[in-house]
């Protein structure tokens, strides 16, 4: 006996397993069973209320019908919900006919509010369910966005990198919510050779950001790695000025570097300035790239600045709610976070981002904090050393007027 169950039971967990998935996927299949289940419920309740009216009165049938919500689409939810005054129609009628009988009070203002509580409940559930654009129950709905967002997350995930380079992130969004405007997309080249990263921080806060940011990383994300930089930032303006939004414009900072030589070069759309950690003189030194903000004209002006990443050297980026609030300027709030994170990166690197944003006073923007540093030097092959990054040929593309469209480049 104890071997059989033990036999059955992995079957009954992948059999239950796969309803849930399909549950989850929002399938009919999965919304049948469910509406299987909770319409068995129903009926076990009925049955128990007309048994023992005292212990399942009325309101028990709130039980599915609040399962029903978080669960079912509208039509089957309106399916159950009519079954469900059946069902409290029959056992209301039994229990007076009862009372009658016995020569009791049939109807009763304990009933009559229960019966009042369950029209009332049964009338929101069905509000509620009839508002959600999706066409999903709110957990499917939620899972769906949640899993797009971990979807493009996944894109700003910097990979493995080679010996003597590390990057680290920590980001924050305001009020403690999963969506903010701000976000990381990342590309590391086949041969690992080359490292491209874009910080991105789209204008609003928290979930009122979360949509745009969503659908922005999803368009940076699929050109990263395919376009040099001036051409993919073009390609996203050009993305940002389509969608019509309402303040529908971001700022980004763009950086490629070679990751056997140290070289690299940012790119700045109105972002926060760039720090260079200067590891002999044991301070952050602001970087020169500024550039006007996606989304706003058609040609933005972009500039770059190239440098060299030598051994103990770091680059920092990082979004406007780490150094500007109400009660800090833009200027002032730099200088707070060069001497901050002068004192924090003095002892290393290891969880500097998160460090340095726990140090953020004000939490009423979202914030974001990226760090790539070097910690030794890149082993270089027999076949001696490195040819130039394609990708920093693009340098001599810039423009005084401005930059060029993917096209020209």
């Amino acid at each position: 006996m104890n071997r059989s169950l033990r036999r059955a039971l992995p079957s009954v967990a992948r059999y239950l397993d796969e309803r849930i998935v399909r549950w989850r996927t929002g399938t009919s299949e999965g919304q049948v069973a469910v509406f299987l289940v909770l319409l068995a419920l129903s009926g076990a309740i009925l049955v128990a209320s007309l048994v023992s009216y005292t212990v399942f009165p009325a309101a028990t049938f709130v039980i599915p019908l609040l399962l029903g919500a978080m669960a079912l689409r509208y039509r089957p939810l309106l399916t159950l919900v009519l079954v469900i005054v059946v069902c409290v129609a029959v056992t209301v009628v039994r229990q007076y006919l009862r009372a009658v009988e016995m020569g009791q009070e049939g109807i009763t203002a304990g009933r009559i509010s229960n019966l009042v509580t369950m029209a009332v409940v049964a009338a929101l559930v069905l509000y509620e369910s009839s508002r959600h654009r999706s066409g999903l129950p709110g957990p499917l709905g939620e899972a769906m966005l949640v899993d797009l967002r971990d979807r493009l997350q996944a894109q700003g995930v910097v990979p493995a990198l080679p010996d003597g380079w590390r990057s680290q992130t920590a980001m924050i969004s305001s009020g403690g919510t999963k969506f903010a405007g701000d976000f990381l997309v990342a590309n590391l080249s086949e041969d690992e050779t080359r490292l491209e990263m874009v910080l991105v921080d789209v204008c609003g806060k928290g979930v009122a950001a979360g949509t745009q940011s969503l659908q922005f990383a999803g368009a940076l994300g699929g050109l990263i790695g395919a376009l040099p930089p001036l051409g993919l930032f073009s390609a996203g303006n050009d993305f940002l000025l389509r969608q019509n939004w309402d303040d529908g414009f971001a700022t980004a900072v763009h950086v490629l570097i070679d990751l056997r030589t140290g070289e690299y070069s940012i790119t700045n759309a109105g972002h926060p300035p760039a720090l260079r950690w200067d590891a002999p003189a044991q301070e952050w030194v602001v970087d020169g790239a500024r550039g006007t903000a996606l989304g706003i004209v058609k040609r933005p002006d972009l500039h770059q600045t190239t440098g060299r990443l030598e051994v103990g050297d770091a680059l920092m980026f990082y979004t406007d709610g780490v150094v500007e609030s109400r009660s800090q300027d833009f200027t002032s709030g730099i200088q707070w976070l060069r001497a901050t994170a002068k004192d924090i990166v003095r002892s290393g690197f290891d969880q500097a981002p998160r460090n340095i944003i726990n140090h953020v006073v004000t939490g009423d923007d979202d914030r974001a904090v990226l760090i790539l540093d070097r910690s030794a030097v890149a082993a270089r092959t027999a076949a001696g050393p490195p040819d130039e990054p394609r990708s920093l040929q693009y340098l001599e593309t810039v423009q005084p007027e401005g930059i060029r469209h993917p096209q020209e480049l």
